[in-house]
């Protein structure tokens, strides 16, 4: 196994998993695209083993800080580790992320599990070359009737790896369907944005439901229903929001599958558009809920994001009643806590409310955040008593 040094002390040495082309002490262009190497800091101290991809800006992620073989072994205890974390919080879940990348000390892997299905993704160059492998040891210790490999996100990209979308076991003859809480969904893992569901936010759906005792509200950017579906549960009568049409029938067919279909609507459009026709024609609701995609991918773009946050989060301020409630959140790891606080405290001046805090969220639990690695940390959720 060839061996890389760094420059001087970094990041990793604090417990970080990524290493930077600049902080190597030779170029990554010297080494076999996606192989394994041995890590040591400039004083020839041993550090860890990785993967080294010199197409990428984060030339070496970090698998193990002990000389270890990286095999199907090394797999096996990984995902049994993540699995058993996993079995303290979640008793009976038929839905949860299993592997979370760096979270769970494996970077480049997501494993979501559907029901009987695995939905899998390798997002860097060092984790495809082990693909085979990896899958073998998924396939032995989950013992799924369906895998789905879902290498379609745009990260693959910029570790020069195509996309693709395949079954590698089994096949549906009907797809999952999963439970939240008392809510059903059915999941279509080959079409779904992400793997086919959001989960990272099924907690904060949940806790949302609790303030809610019937009233009419908005669930913006409603993708397939999940928010609305839980408020509807409450007594609430929901109009979901959402510019796809793919979405809008996912949604639809939620609603159906719970029996709400006299207390959710949905509607095609673009949120931003929608937004200012209802604050045009002065309709007010109890509650609105905010879930956009990623405004945000890189740092260069934060300053025109925020203007977006900003502008959405005051229109729904707007369009909420004295006493109502907002549930807004940002899924942009390049957003801040502090600067999305800050962002909705420039939204209430614009919207001239004076909201209160209820709740501050991040992800679930099954996203597990590594305080080394604060990328793994990125959903902010705030609940606003307005």
């Amino acid at each position: 196994m060839d061996k890389v040094f760094l420059k001087r002390s970094s990041r990793v040495s604090a417990g970080h998993l990524w290493i930077f082309s600049n902080e190597l002490s030779t170029s990554p262009k010297k080494f076999d695209p996606g192989s394994l190497v041995q890590v040591y800091d400039n004083q020839d101290r041993f550090i860890g083993i990785g993967y080294i991809n010199p197409q990428s800006l984060i030339s070496v992620r970090l698998l193990t800080r002990a000389k270890k073989s990286i095999d199907a072994d090394f797999f096996r205890n990984r995902i049994i580790d993540a699995v058993n974390y996993r079995k303290a919080f979640f008793h009976d879940s038929d839905a949860l992320r299993i592997i979370y990348s760096e979270g769970d000390f494996v970077p480049g892997l997501i494993v979501d599990k559907y029901g009987d299905c695995l939905v899998v993704q390798f997002l860097t160059l060092g984790i495809e070359k082990m693909g085979d492998m990896i899958l073998n040891v998924l396939d032995d210790v989950l013992s799924p009737a369906v895998i789905v490999l879902r290498n379609d996100s745009q990260s693959r990209i910029l570790e020069g790896l195509p996309l693709e979308k395949r079954i590698v076991k089994g096949s549906f003859e009907e797809f999952p369907v999963i439970h939240e809480g008392e809510i059903a969904f059915e999941i279509d893992p080959m079409t779904g944005q992400k793997t086919g569901f959001f989960l990272d936010q099924r907690e904060n759906r949940i806790a949302l439901s609790e303030y809610i005792k019937g009233g009419r509200g908005l669930d913006l950017f409603c993708y397939s229903g999940a928010w609305g579906l839980h408020l509807a549960n409450k007594g609430a009568t929901v109009t979901g929001v959402d510019d796809s049409w793919i979405a809008i029938e996912k949604a639809k067919k939620n609603a159906e599958l719970n029996s709400f279909g006299n207390k959710c609507s949905f509607i095609k459009d673009d949120v931003f558009n929608f937004l200012k026709r209802e604050e045009a024609s002065g309709n007010l609701y109890d509650f609105v809920v905010l879930d956009p995609p990623a405004f945000v991918k890189s740092k260069v773009k934060i300053k025109e994001a925020l203007r977006g946050y900003r502008e959405l989060n005051s229109m729904a301020m707007k369009i909420v009643r004295e006493g109502g409630i907002l549930a807004t959140s940002s899924c942009s790891y390049h957003i801040e806590k502090t600067v999305f606080i800050e962002m909705l405290r420039d939204s209430a001046k614009d919207a001239k409310r004076i909201p209160r805090l209820l709740e501050y969220r991040s992800q679930g639990r099954d996203h597990p955040v590594l305080l080394t690695v604060p990328e793994t940390g990125y959903l902010k959720c705030a609940f606003l008593k307005l």
